[in-house]
């Protein structure tokens, strides 16, 4: 069995509290994407996993694929070995929620190749145990989330209509840095609200926390941002804590741009 995991944007996001258990509550929207990884699991006699495509770093037992099969093992003991090819396509470390999504894939998938009946409820449950975004990618609908991101709220909201300039330099964002670096507080706009209103209002109103931060110690990529819009994006930001900026444009009416040590993917 063969599966597509999906990356995400945010549009907008807040930091609102610091919480007890030392996570941080928030409000975004998570859009979903179709830049997509290929994940497969077929028969083993043992448990193999191999992944191709971008180099993933660190050692493999990291990987979050590996972490949900650990995971979903832990509760249904009986599961038999898998041999797992992970392709990876979606740039790491870019805010585009690529680990987070294989994962959520990963906790579907074997749901289904060995038919065990969980619920949503509960395959939702164990994605959190692995990523506060994890949950979103269990399905494809823009949706409005709180909590540690892991509350979800479904949004009518498309913006197919429009083209997608993701642009991701080599710079990496240490979360937990950026997340450091943000003093919560209270939005002054309505994100729910806001983000349902044309996207040419969104300049005024839909903003990403960690931009300030994130650019003050990394200008560079306040230049992108900036070049986005000279080129004649409509809207542009920073997705989730970085690195990764994407800009808005017109149907079809992408600029070429030149971005130095970037990778650039349009989608229309």
């Amino acid at each position: 069995m063969i599966v597509f995991p999906h990356a995400k944007i945010n549009l907008g996001l807040s930091i609102i509290s610091k919480r007890p258990d030392g996570f941080h509550d928030l409000e975004t929207v998570f859009y979903p994407v179709p830049l997509r990884d290929a994940l497969e699991i077929v028969p083993s006699e043992e448990n193999l996993f191999f992944q191709t495509g971008l180099s993933i770093p660190g050692e493999q037992d990291g990987n979050l694929v590996l972490k949900a099969c650990r995971l979903l093992k832990k509760y249904h003991p009986h599961i038999k070995p898998l041999e797992i090819h992970l392709h990876k396509n979606i740039p790491l470390g870019a805010g585009l929620g690529g680990g987070s999504s294989d994962a959520a894939e990963t906790i579907q998938l074997i749901n289904k190749f060995f038919n065990l009946k969980i619920s949503s409820g509960i395959l939702s449950a164990y994605a959190s145990e692995i990523g506060s975004d994890c949950p979103f990618f269990m399905q494809s609908t823009p949706c409005f989330a709180t909590g540690k991101g892991e509350m979800l709220e479904p949004l009518i909201l498309d913006i197919s209509n429009y083209s997608l300039l993701l642009v991701h330099p080599e710079t990496r964002i240490d979360t937990a840095w950026a997340f450091s670096k943000i003093t919560p507080s209270r939005p002054k706009y309505n994100l729910k609200q806001n983000i349902l209103k044309p996207v040419q209002d969104w300049v005024y109103t839909v903003f990403n926390d960690f931009e300030l931060p994130v650019f003050e110690a990394h200008p560079q990529l306040q230049i992108i941002k900036n070049r986005l819009y000279e080129a004649g994006a409509i809207y542009a930001s920073m997705t989730g804590s970085g690195s990764t900026i994407y800009g808005i444009f017109d149907k079809s009416a992408v600029p070429e741009i030149i971005f130095d040590n970037a990778t650039q993917i349009v989608i229309r």
